[in-house]
């Protein structure tokens, strides 16, 4: 009988706490790194995340706590990393322990700005870690319904359905349905145009837009996800999906959406550099966007993007929401 895959997570945000409690659900260890000195104190001694789902109560001998990246990549087979994206980078510099025999699991909600690749692509090049052993984990699921524990469900993507369906079997659980896709570039793209899109419904409420203008922004926007990736990586897809859409419309409609939350905020008149301040968690939508518009710039053959280009404009280019979403309006059916 082969030996239990170990896993562990890298990142203390609110979303790679939700992915631990789904682990320990199943798991006797379960290892998690995080540089906070700070949380991992607290947590030790509170048995709980200080800072995100503080809700959340953790038998703290179930997990192996560390500060330290290489240790934690020695001692787990999955490495799943919900680092936010703006940090990918710094963190993974701080990595010299040999990771190619490993499986990397992407939580990462975006694309790394400082290379525009996707997480996984970066850790195939990298890293030299095959495609086979590379996976994603996409929506639609909030880390806050998690430690409700209301239903909630995944999609783990893998070229590898052996693999997928390890990793989907260690997440699954009462509140938890999981299914597996070999789309890993699709979903991995989803993911982060869903953000960019949450955006958009945020600028769109915060400008006073109704239920009605939501919804065709909405319907507009998974027609352009899917010629993005369709650009990006042609393959099958039903771009219904709950990996797809599902997490579409969670990301655009909920509450608890941070980057609809960021989006409201500039509609409303806030600049980035306040809406970023004000808020205490990372709107992967703002840092996507860029990476976004970039890619689809690289060849002469644009794709027709007029969503994402709006808010690119807003964002980066300083240029009024009002003005903007008038003209985006003109472009939607």
């Amino acid at each position: 009988m082969s030996k239990p895959l170990k896993y562990a997570v890298f990142g203390s945000g609110s979303w790679a706490t939700a992915i631990v409690k789904m682990l320990c659900e199943n798991q006797q260890e379960v290892g998690w790194y995080m540089r906070s000195v700070y949380i991992k104190e607290h947590l030790l001694k509170e048995q709980h995340n200080p800072s995100y789902l503080s809700s959340v109560e953790f038998h703290i001998e179930q997990l192996k706590i560390s500060n330290d990246i290489n240790e934690m990549a020695a001692y787990a087979d999955v490495l799943i990393f919900a680092i936010p994206s703006a940090f990918m980078y710094s963190e993974l510099e701080k990595l010299t322990y040999n990771i190619q025999d490993k499986i990397v699991v992407s939580a990462v909600k975006g694309i790394i700005p400082e290379t525009g690749k996707l997480v996984g692509q970066h850790f195939n090049e990298v890293y030299k870690i095959p495609f086979e052993n590379i996976g994603v984990i996409a929506g639609p699921c909030h880390a806050e319904e998690v430690a409700l524990e209301r239903l909630s469900y995944l999609t783990i993507s893998c070229a590898d359905p052996v693999k997928a369906q390890n990793i989907a079997d260690a997440l699954s659980n009462d509140y938890i349905k999981t299914k597996i896709s070999d789309d890993v570039i699709g979903t991995e793209y989803a993911v982060m145009l869903k953000n960019i899109y949450a955006i958009a419904a945020g600028i769109a409420h915060g400008l006073g837009y109704g239920d009605n203008f939501q919804s065709v922004l909405m319907s507009n926007a998974i027609r352009e996800m899917k010629r993005f990736i369709k650009k990006m990586h042609k393959m099958k897809r039903n771009i219904n999906n709950s990996a797809y859409l599902g997490d579409l419309l969670v990301t655009g409609y909920s509450v608890f959406s941070r980057n609809r939350m960021f989006g409201n905020m500039i509609g409303k008149g806030y600049t980035v550099k306040s809406a970023q301040m004000e808020m205490s968690m990372i709107a992967e939508g703002y840092y996507a966007t860029k990476s976004a518009h970039l890619l689809n710039n690289k060849n002469n053959k644009k794709t027709r993007l007029p969503i994402i280009d709006a808010v690119y404009e807003i964002l980066y280019e300083g240029k009024d929401a009002k003005k903007v979403f008038q003209k985006l309006t003109d472009k939607l059916d």
